[in-house]
């Protein structure tokens, strides 16, 4: 079977194993500004007859789908195809075996050198959300993110796109009132169309670049000054007791976490139900219905390597996440904004589920879970005996073993100098495994 060749280009010329590929293909795929790139390499002579465009990613996507298994097909791609580049869209549709990957140097690289910075110790993300307006893809960050990451790290690289430009970042920045009300705490650069004739690099302060116009494509990279680092720490994300909490991965207490309306499963709770979830060191969890996110956040904590996806249909809840998320600095927590079960049609097959919320759809949601769960455990906590009953009988239908338990709380409060136990809300954790 013919393999799906994934080349980088952009900066440097084909090594020989990837010119030998793009000269023996029988369809070269690339987009519009690249072919422009392309047209400056050697290759570009040979195989133009063999060029196909197509309108869109996922245009280009079909046309490998229907034809690679019959074609010899090299998709071209800028610079590194992995870092946030369209490889990834390419394996995770054919699989790692079907695709081989030959990268180029990544824009954010070449643009590290550029200003003569290593690279070392940068946290890179993408604002690109695609083209299309009306097919923006889903970011790991969104734009109001970057002043809390900025608190957590020395130096960030940022993909951008025409929406999320050097300027709208720069603003974006400047809400922070500890780089707004000194300028000088961030060095921000602007690298506009890197490997181009007319490539340029601007320099700046937030509020400079917030008053500018860049052309596309871009790069932006924000370095905190040393100097000024103690001085920009905001006492709340960046305090010793915000230090503290980044490295806790179990027993995160209530009021560490940000939630509203009383919107946080117990700290005893969250302890039995974390328990039961028995969760695996890698694989993917659901936390369907979030909340806070404090089971998502505490559970990500303690296994750094599993994929963790946080569904919360409330707008006001995933901020509070989204809050949480950064807070604690955990970086394995995707954010869903939507109403299951139809926001999980897209997310990867589950190994653990806990659904803290159900809206009333629990029985749905439970036909959607059992499709995509071929083993793992399931854990539901219910707060009153009619949902304990729907969660049960939608186990039991879909074949799962259950254990049931009920978590009775009491806390000490101090009355009159005395201290005296006051009770909580019983809940009922609801276990099913299967395979």
């Amino acid at each position: 079977m013919n393999k799906i060749h994934v080349i980088g280009i952009g900066f440097r010329p084909l090594e020989k194993p990837a010119k030998d590929i793009v000269l023996q293909s029988e369809a070269v795929l690339v987009n519009n500004r690249l072919l422009d790139v392309f047209k400056k390499y050697d290759e570009y002579d040979i195989v133009k007859d063999r060029i196909i465009m197509h309108g869109s990613v996922y245009e280009t996507l079909d046309y490998i789908a229907d034809n690679y298994k019959d074609q010899k097909i090299t998709l071209l791609a800028a610079g590194d195809p992995m870092f946030f580049g369209i490889g990834r869209l390419v394996v995770e549709r054919f699989g790692k075996d079907d695709v081989e990957v030959f990268p180029d140097l990544s824009s954010l690289q070449v643009a590290f050198s550029k200003i003569r910075e290593t690279s070392s110790g940068a946290y890179f993300i993408s604002f690109h959300g695609g083209p299309d307006p009306a097919k923006r893809r889903r970011l790991e960050y969104e734009l109001k993110d970057l002043p809390g990451l900025l608190g957590q790290y020395q130096k960030i690289g940022i993909l951008t796109d025409k929406v999320n430009n050097p300027a709208v970042i720069a603003a974006e920045v400047l809400k922070r009132s500890a780089f707004r009300d000194q300028p000088s705490a961030l060095t921000i650069y602007v690298c506009e169309k890197i490997g181009y004739d007319d490539e340029r690099i601007t320099e700046g302060t937030a509020e400079e670049i917030a008053r500018g116009s860049f052309e596309h494509p871009n790069v932006v990279i924000i370095i905190k000054n040393k100097e000024l680092r103690a001085q920009i720490r905001d006492d709340k994300e960046q305090s010793a007791v915000s230090a503290q909490l980044s490295a806790t991965t179990f027993g995160i207490r209530e009021e560490e976490i940000k939630h509203s309306k009383g919107m946080i499963t117990k700290d005893e709770v969250r302890a039995v139900t974390l328990h039961k979830l028995r969760l695996p060191r890698t694989g993917v969890f659901w936390d369907i219905g979030a909340g806070s996110g404090s089971v998502s956040i505490e559970a990500a904590g303690i296994c750094p390597e599993l994929k963790v996806t946080a569904i919360e249909k409330n707008s006001e809840r995933a901020e509070n996440i989204q809050a949480n998320r950064i807070k604690f600095n955990i970086q394995n927590v995707e954010i869903i904004r939507g109403d299951a079960p139809d926001a999980l049609k897209d997310l990867p097959a589950p190994d653990r589920v806990f659904i803290g919320g159900s809206g009333g759809n629990m029985g749905t949601i439970m036909n959607a879970v059992a499709e995509r769960m071929n083993s793992g455990i399931i854990v539901i906590n219910a707060a009153t005996i009619d949902t304990l009953n729907e969660a049960v009988k939608s186990l039991e239908n879909h074949k799962f073993e259950i254990e049931i338990s009920e978590v009775s709380i009491s806390r000490s409060k101090m009355i009159n100098r005395k201290r005296h136990m006051s009770a909580l809300n019983p809940i009922f954790i609801v276990k099913g495994e299967r395979g």
